[in-house]
C-alpha cells in the first residue's frame, strides 16, 4: 500500500506542505488542441509558451491488487502515484528516464525524482526489466523496498505543451493525443493500444500563496476542475481493471 511509503519519505517533509503546489485539471473535451492553446493565449493573464512542445510518455507501476488505482477512485486524500517518466521517442532504448514518486495531498502536490540508467523498451521488456533497471541504480532504501511490490500496469504517451502567465506566478501545460498502452508482466508487443481522439487534459500549476488569485485564472476556463487520472483513464480505455 502506498500509505506506508508516505510515511517514510521524511517526517519533516511528511509535516509540512512548504513544498507542495497547487495542481488543478481540467478535462478536455471535443475541443482541437489549436483552439484550447487560442484559448489560454488570449486569457487576460496573458499566457505565452514557456518551452517547446514534446511528448512525454510514462510507465505506471501498481501493486498485484491495483491499490493505486483504488485509491485514486475512491477520492483518497493522501497518495502517491509511481511512474517512470520520459520524452521523446516511446519505443526503443530510452535515455534518461526518470522515476518519479507524486505525492499528492488533495489538489497540492509534489514530486521526487530520481534519475534511472538507460533501458530498451521492445518486446523483450516485461516486470524483471523494470526490476533489473531499479536494481542497478542507487534508490533510497524505502524506495526501493516498496518498488518490489509493484510492477509495470499501463505505458501512456502525449504531446505536452507548456505556458506561463505574464508575471509567471501560473503554469499551464496542455495534453493532447493520449495514447495509453497495456502492460503485462511476461510480455509485450504493445498491440493492446487505444488513442482517444476526445480528450485533452489542461493543467493549473502555482504556488500555495497564490491560490485566491488563482481563482481568476481558473474561472475563465468553461471547463470543471477534475480529479480524472490519465492512470485511471487509461486502464478504463484499455479494460484491463
Amino acid at each position: 500500500m502506498t500509505v506506508p511509503l508516505l510515511q517514510q519519505i521524511g517526517h519533516a517533509e511528511a509535516q509540512t506542505t512548504a513544498e507542495y503546489r497547487y495542481e488543478r485539471k481540467f478535462l478536455v473535451e471535443a475541443l482541437h488542441r489549436d483552439s484550447l492553446e487560442l484559448l489560454v493565449r488570449l486569457h487576460p493573464a496573458l499566457f505565452s509558451d514557456l518551452f517547446h512542445p514534446r511528448f512525454v510518455n510514462n510507465i505506471y507501476l501498481d501493486s498485484v491488487g491495483h491499490a493505486s488505482y483504488i485509491e485514486t477512485m475512491e477520492g483518497a486524500r493522501d497518495r502517491t502515484k509511481i511512474r517512470v517518466r520520459w520524452y521523446g521517442a516511446l519505443l526503443g532504448r530510452i535515455e534518461q528516464p526518470v522515476l518519479e514518486l507524486k505525492i499528492k495531498r488533495g489538489f497540492l502536490g509534489r514530486k521526487e525524482s530520481f534519475p534511472l540508467p538507460a533501458f530498451v523498451l521492445d518486446e523483450h521488456f516485461n516486470a524483471d526489466a523494470m526490476t533489473r533497471v531499479f536494481r542497478s541504480c542507487d534508490l533510497p532504501a524505502h524506495v526501493a523496498q516498496h518498488l518490489r511490490t509493484l510492477a509495470p500496469t499501463l505505458l501512456n504517451r502525449y504531446l505536452r505543451t507548456y505556458h506561463q502567465s505574464a508575471d509567471k506566478r501560473f503554469r499551464i501545460t496542455i495534453d493532447t493525443g493520449l495514447e495509453y498502452y497495456a502492460l503485462y508482466l511476461l510480455h509485450n508487443t504493445f498491440q493492446h493500444r487505444v488513442v482517444d481522439p476526445v480528450h485533452s487534459v489542461l493543467e493549473l500549476k502555482y504556488e500555495r500563496e497564490h491560490d485566491d488569485a488563482a481563482r481568476h485564472i481558473s474561472n475563465y476556463f468553461p471547463f470543471r476542475v477534475t480529479k480524472s487520472s490519465k492512470y485511471v483513464m487509461g486502464l478504463a480505455a484499455l479494460n484491463t481493471w
